[in-house]
């Protein structure tokens, strides 16, 4: 007498190892965080952008909601995508909240 016990273990680790392949190739290759604060963000720091650097664009600082409470993080260079221009990352109040829009090429 043989059993079935094996047969069946090995189906279904197929059918999970298949799930999860669907799963991960039918997700965004950009997936990202919908961030969400309870409060409206500081108003912008002063920030002194830097002399213009030849195939970069200059992403200014921003406030992050982390832990609770808002943090500043410091602008940084982009490297320039040819035929797209930058769309800074902004702050849009939906309701009472806010919620984070991530900067793009567009």
């Amino acid at each position: 007498m043989t059993s079935r016990k094996p047969l069946r273990v090995g189906s279904y680790m197929l059918s999970v190892a298949l799930t999860c392949i669907a799963a991960l190739t039918a997700a965004p290759a950009i997936a990202q965080a919908v961030i969400i604060a309870p409060v409206a963000p500081p108003p912008p720091r002063a920030e002194v952008m830097p002399a213009p650097r030849t195939g970069y664009v200059w992403d200014q600082g921003r406030w992050r909601w982390h832990h609770g409470r808002y943090e500043w993080v410091p602008g940084h260079w982009q490297p320039v995508r040819g035929g797209y221009h930058w769309v800074p990352g902004h702050w849009v109040q939906r309701g009472p909240k806010w919620r984070w829009v991530e900067g793009h090429w567009a």
